[in-house]
């Protein structure tokens, strides 16, 4: 009997931990934001843009059938002298409540990101008790960030995950961006010896157009968004920015190329070649010279040949030993153009500090207060180079030109 009592007493104590649905949320009472961006005003006050989905117009998208004809997301705004003032006076206008578990991508203006820099605003976010630190974070090039958020995109409906996607497969395809989240740049703000680097999207076309549903109506959208360059940061506000080799010398440097294609100059002819990349590593080894820190590049890189425009015999290997000597010296070019952009600026968005820190750390002590400003730009920088050809596509020599 006391048994029983004991088990009955258990039982019902289970219950009392029991939370229930004290704190539900019911999914019509949502607004889901995929993405937000912040701008600057004329006034000096934040200008927050919220993309927010449509469920109706979304479902069944994909498959061809089912969605709505409206647009996949509507857009909302509101302006505040705070991050937190301008965020909740845009419950005036929604309808729902505003729900930040869901937005993937953090879109800051040029302008406000010159001007008044991004601590302030990743310091509103970070505290935010919905908002991830797993968000992907751009930088609006030459645009608002309202214009970047309101523009809809043709194959991924909601633009939020094209932006997500169009970042993620240049850097896999191209190199010359790469994805950060809002914790990766929080990690760099504060880290000892490293600034930010944060890629940028543009708008190609008229940003009024790309608003409309017109331009995902038809198979040449007007309008499209597209990643380009890197935003070089220093004290937390963006100082200059990079693009082309220069921004793929950048995020070589920092070991974060998955895959592009190197083209080299063979003999008297440009841009005859194109090595593919399959893997390439590189590692900043910090070494001190007569009292002056010294920074060495190595890298290995591997490969094929994907193109070739000229006669060339490329079943000799002393060829192939002559055009991986060729594609060595193009890819230190590229990391020797990118140390140079960021001793012009004085940002360390290499690391560099980093490695001496951790491998220097008394004579760190007397470099760290002027690094950015003073040693950084004096540094002295090293590459060296590995490229190896490991074959030659699905032919030897060019099939359409003869020796």
């Amino acid at each position: 009997m006391k048994r029983k009592s004991f088990i009955l007493v258990l039982y019902f104590g289970c219950f009392l931990t029991l939370t229930g649905c004290w704190s539900q949320k019911e999914l019509t009472d949502l607004a889901i934001i995929s993405a937000m961006g912040i701008d600057l005003t004329e006034n000096g006050e934040y200008a927050s843009t919220l993309q927010i989905i449509n469920p109706s117009n979304v479902a069944g998208g994909l498959q061809g059938g089912g969605a709505g004809q409206g647009p996949p997301v509507s857009i909302y705004t509101a302006t505040g002298s705070s991050i937190i003032e301008m965020n909740q006076r845009a419950s005036k206008k929604l309808p729902r409540r505003r729900y930040y578990a869901h937005t993937n991508v953090l879109v800051i203006g040029e302008e406000l990101a010159r001007k008044e820099g991004i601590t302030g605003i990743l310091d509103a976010i970070e505290r935010h008790q919905e908002f991830r630190m797993t968000a992907v974070i751009i930088i609006a090039h030459g645009v608002k960030a309202s214009d970047l958020l309101k523009v809809l995109t043709p194959v991924d409906k909601i633009p939020a995950n094209k932006i997500i996607k169009n970042l993620r497969f240049t850097e896999e395809q191209w190199g010359e961006v790469f994805t950060l989240n809002l914790q990766d740049v929080k990690k760099d703000m504060t880290a000892v010896g490293k600034s930010p680097v944060i890629s940028g999207f543009s708008i190609e076309g008229d940003p009024v157009q790309g608003s409309k549903m017109e331009n995902v109506q038809t198979s040449d959208p007007e309008t499209t968004l597209s990643a380009t360059g890197l935003a070089i940061f220093k004290e937390g506000k963006l100082v200059d920015w990079i693009d082309g080799k220069t921004a793929r010398g950048t995020v070589l440097i920092l070991d974060k190329i998955k895959n592009t294609g190197i083209s080299f100059d063979w003999k008297d002819k440009k841009d005859v070649g194109t090595f593919q990349v399959i893997r390439m590593n590189s590692k900043n080894i910090a070494t001190m010279k007569k009292g002056k820190p010294k920074i060495t590049v190595e890298v290995k890189a591997e490969g094929y040949l994907s193109e070739i425009r000229t006669a060339v015999n490329l079943t000799d290997p002393k060829i192939l030993i002559e055009m991986e000597d060729t594609i060595e010296k193009t890819i230190k070019e590229e990391i020797l153009l990118a140390v140079e952009e960021g001793k012009k600026v004085k940002s360390d968005i290499f690391g560099f500090g980093q490695v001496f820190h951790q491998n220097h750390p008394k004579e760190w002590q007397k470099l760290k207060a002027e690094w950015h400003d003073v040693h950084f730009p004096e540094l002295t920088v090293d590459v060296n180079v590995e490229v190896y050809i490991r074959r030659t596509g699905l032919r030897n020599n060019p099939s359409v030109l003869k020796q």
